[in-house]
């Protein structure tokens, strides 16, 4: 048995309807307090960590980094999110699911905050997260392990010479289209994109089918990042 509970992650992505921004503004303020009040509803059982988007990527305002012990708590809240005033207005145009695991190919190696090998995700203080959905091709999974494992080691080789850059690392398979979900945490976006074209040169690259869409939010209080709606 294992000494710590896996957590779900999930990371839900808005986009407001462009009619909000038309509505009286006492009603907008309403919208925001009741979407708020419906996050905070659920303080204790789900950890939210609100993003905006705004001005980043056209199709995403903003994002909340949610992460929880019980999955209806996470469908729950979602559901008095959608009913809030603000709500009504919402699309949600990407959603990611996944869990916590004991990393394949990390054994003695962890980072600061992370328990138990990855079981547990503790989001740090940085000002902006990058994310991506992830998966291997098929050949991956055929090669050996102690050929996967040589590979990995120097992807975490790498990822060492970038020690502002914090990976978050969860697990999707069954349970959404992909097989991970990574988040790395940083103050430095130029230390992330370095990181990233470093990778590019490893060889498990060569085993990549998918890491797109990527996003980059800067994290905010849930009020500023409500305010960046234009309301």
């Amino acid at each position: 048995m294992e000494k710590f509970r896996r957590q779900y992650v999930n990371y839900q992505f808005f986009k407001v309807d462009p009619a909000w921004r038309r509505l009286p503004a006492d009603e907008r303020e309403q919208g925001k307090r009741e979407f708020d009040a419906a996050v905070s509803e659920f303080e204790g059982r789900v950890m939210t960590v609100p993003y905006s988007l705004v001005g980043i990527r056209p199709e995403v305002d903003i994002m909340l980094w949610r992460i929880s012990y019980v999955l209806e708590d996470l469908q729950d809240m979602m559901v008095k999110v959608l009913q809030t005033g603000l709500g009504k207005y919402l699309n949600t145009p990407y959603s990611y699911l996944a869990m916590t695991k004991r990393s394949t190919y990390v054994d003695k190696h962890s980072h600061e905050g992370q328990e138990s090998k990855r079981l547990m995700v503790v989001p740090g203080e940085a000002k902006y997260l990058f994310i991506y959905p992830f998966v291997k091709t098929r050949e991956w999974y055929l090669l050996t392990k102690s050929t996967r494992q040589g590979m990995m080691n120097e992807h975490i080789e790498i990822g060492h010479k970038y020690p502002t850059v914090k990976i978050n690392t969860s697990y999707s398979f069954g349970l959404d289209d992909y097989e991970f979900v990574v988040a790395f945490e940083s103050d430095f976006p130029g230390d992330f994109l370095d990181l990233v074209m470093a990778l590019r040169d490893a060889e498990a690259s060569r085993f990549t089918l998918l890491d797109t869409p990527i996003f980059t939010c800067v994290r905010k209080n849930l009020k500023d990042a409500l305010n960046d709606l234009g309301g």
